[in-house]
């Protein structure tokens, strides 16, 4: 049997490698017409080093098979869908000659690429030095609008001549002038927002020439976001505007920008709240939003949703009452029911809210919802759905009835190694928490298991979608439980459970996981000795937390964490934003850091040198402090630092993932099992 066929066999949940290869939905879009689904499916590339994702076509119905569309060996990104069902989209696919004669030596933006709706070979639709923001195509008009960035003060060509410069001398120096300096895991730059049109004869294969795509506006400053929606029939965009204030503060607000015109209105603006995540009804007429009251040291943030009449101005809260946080994703043709997703219990289901009256209606049951799309007529919403027991599919969804039918999925025989169950206790002050517990066939009372807590991160979130990249399945397949708590400053439970934990991370935190804990060890098909305790991001804060409170757990997993709180805020990418949370007096009682000397269970460390959200140092500090700590010879310390140089937050390639599930594997053997220590092989 040759090699690609040994892999296709072999269980994902036994064979890493084979895990990394499964196919993954990552995007949905519905054609104007509302006939056909354009689906994103991510894959290994041919050395099987990252991940690329073709763009498929799918029947709403489910009906006919899947058609692929494209074939980049680097992978494409979906843009838009013009009005005659031509899909646009971005890759670093190799340019035709005369293309490729226009780039500056070294440097490959990704061009805007075009497949006809008749078929044919892609064809590069445009391209420009600096690339695209954003590109989006109404859906009642032959017009493409694309969001790019631009240096302040310059038209297009002495952008262009700046960059090739730039690019040709070495320059990557940056220089800022405001809040703002990275984020997530790039480096942000100096330029400002602009937006270009065009215009795409009906009837003709699409074709654009830099000539053929305008300016709308000038510069409109580096407070505008690329965040922006089209109207239906493509006379004007929302854009959402981040506005810098004193301080080092910003707020979000919305305004309505003309395409012909380039004239600009203020929709929604203040200098306390946050406007965004804007929606526009189909006859143009209304506009839903988030609308977002910032925290502050003693009271969470909060956010309800916003309506804006853009006939008249005027705006009101709809369904400011009901105790969810929920996103507005699309209002019915007639503009009566805005949909929405919301997190509720463990769950993120569709939700209808009246216009009117701002009642609320849950249409679907089991599963978290994302990318939900609304078909023309009103008749269907599609939508991508998971589980802790589903990974990603496409369903169709009633909005009469709420019913849901699986239209396309990329693991149609995948057998999961153990099952789900809910969980429930109550923290000593009552209050109730809740958790998802995935546990192995083979446990029972005659044959308990050991435990794996896993915190989640956010900390504002809830453990309630598929991830590939967090997935307990492959602990569970090696006889491990995985409890999944949404525990204090979780989502789903309404704006008290965040609260309850606000300014209070630490202890709040540790209460509720030590009280599902304790619940899920006294069942008899769990091992009440053989327990561990992982989390990344705010689970990696707590699993610092942790270390230092309590030595109930055999050993501790600790991804991307925070450590030393008042080292944190001022160099994460916003700072802005936990500065509404963190007072000193919040930082001095809940910054792990001043627990170190109490740390005796053994850690496995893990980050990313490009990690700006939590930034490197904070896991450095972590390492020295154990390393420092350790009073025994230099072959006794029971700790380990997994360092990933040129990964971020998140551990994103392939084969990065299979060495972080390999290390997390053999830590908890060693600890949990009694097995002597093992080297992954790909260390």
């Amino acid at each position: 049997m040759s090699t690609k066929k040994s892999q296709a066999a072999a269980s994902p949940w036994q064979d890493l490698d084979a895990y990394i290869a499964q196919p993954r939905l990552v995007s949905l879009e519905l054609s104007p017409d509302g006939d056909w689904l354009l689906a994103g499916i991510q894959s290994l590339n041919q050395d099987r080093t990252a991940f690329v994702t073709a763009l498929w076509r799918i029947d709403p119905a489910g009906l006919a098979a899947p058609h692929r569309l494209t074939r980049g060996v680097e992978g494409e990104t979906a843009a838009a869908i013009l009005r005659d069902g031509s899909v646009i989209f971005t890759s670093d696919r190799t340019l035709p000659r005369a293309d490729a004669e226009r780039e500056d030596p070294g440097k490959r933006d990704k061009a805007l690429w075009c497949l006809p709706a008749r078929g044919g070979e892609a064809h590069v639709l445009a391209r420009r030095e600096g690339g695209w923001l954003a590109v989006q195509a109404a859906r009642r008009a032959d017009r493409l609008v694309c969001t790019v960035g631009m240096r302040a003060g310059l038209d297009a060509a002495q952008d262009r001549e700046l960059r090739t410069r730039r690019s040709r001398t070495k320059v990557a120096a940056i220089l800022h002038e405001g809040g703002g300096v990275r984020h997530w895991d790039h480096d942000l730059t100096s330029d400002t927002v602009r937006f270009l049109a065009a215009e795409l004869p009906a009837g003709q294969e699409p074709s654009l020439t830099d000539a053929d795509l305008r300016p709308v506006t000038a510069d409109l400053g580096p407070e505008l976001t690329s965040q922006s929606v089209l109207a239906p029939g493509g006379g004007f965009l929302v854009v959402q505007r981040d506005r810098r204030l004193p301080h080092g503060q910003r707020r979000a607000d919305l305004a309505r920008i003309d395409v012909e015109t380039g004239e600009l209105t203020e929709l929604v603006t203040s200098p306390e709240e946050d406007h965004h995540s804007p929606v526009l009804s189909d006859d143009e007429r209304w506009l839903a939003c988030i609308r977002r009251v910032p925290g502050t040291p003693e009271e969470t943030f909060h956010h309800v949703l916003h309506l804006v009449d853009l006939a008249d101005g005027s705006h009101r809260d709809l369904a400011a009452d009901w105790p969810r946080w929920a996103s507005p994703v699309a209002f019915s043709p007639d503009a009566a029911t805005l949909y929405v997703t919301a997190d509720e219990d463990g769950e993120c289901p569709v939700f209808a809210v009246a216009v009117a009256t701002g009642e609320v209606r849950r249409l679907t049951g089991h599963g978290a919802h994302s990318q939900v799309r609304l078909a023309p007529d009103g008749s269907a919403l599609y939508a991508l759905r998971s589980a802790w027991d589903e990974p990603p599919v496409i369903v169709r969804i009633d909005p009469a009835t709420g019913d849901s039918t699986v239209v396309h999925t990329t693991q149609p025989e995948l057998a999961l190694p153990g099952r789900l169950e809910r969980v429930e206790t109550t923290a000593p002050d009552g209050t109730r928490i809740r958790a998802w517990l995935a546990l192995p066939h083979e446990a029972s009372a005659a044959s308990p298991v050991p435990l794996v807590l896993w915190v989640h991160g956010g900390p504002v979130s809830s453990w309630n979608a598929w991830s590939w990249r967090w997935c307990p399945w492959l602990l569970v397949s090696t006889g491990r439980a995985v409890l999944l708590p949404d525990p204090a400053l979780s989502t789903g439970y309404g704006r008290q459970m965040v609260q309850r934990g606000w300014g209070n991370w630490g202890p709040a935190t540790l209460t509720d996981v030590e009280a599902i804990t304790d619940a899920v060890e006294a069942r008899p098909d769990i091992r009440q000795d053989r327990t561990a305790m992982m989390g990344g991001s705010f689970g990696g804060y707590m699993a610092n937390w942790i270390a230092g409170h309590t030595n109930r757990f055999r050993c501790i997993v600790s991804h991307a964490s925070l450590w030393n709180l008042a080292s944190f805020g001022p160099t994460t990418d916003a700072p802005w934003f936990w500065e509404q949370e963190m007072s000193p007096a919040m930082m001095a009682a809940n910054s792990p850091h001043q627990f170190a000397d109490r740390i005796t269970t053994p850690m496995l460390v893990i980050h990313g040198d490009k990690d700006y959200r939590v930034p490197i140092g904070e896991g450095l500090a972590l390492w020295w402090a154990l390393v420092s700590g350790h009073a025994g010879p230099p072959e006794t310390l029971p700790h380990k630092f997994l360092y990933f140089p040129d990964e971020n937050h998140w551990i994103l390639t392939p084969q990065h993932a299979v060495v972080w599930y390999q290390t997390v594997q053999a830590f908890l053997a060693t600890h949990l099992d009694g097995v002597d220590w093992q080297r992954p092989d790909r260390l």
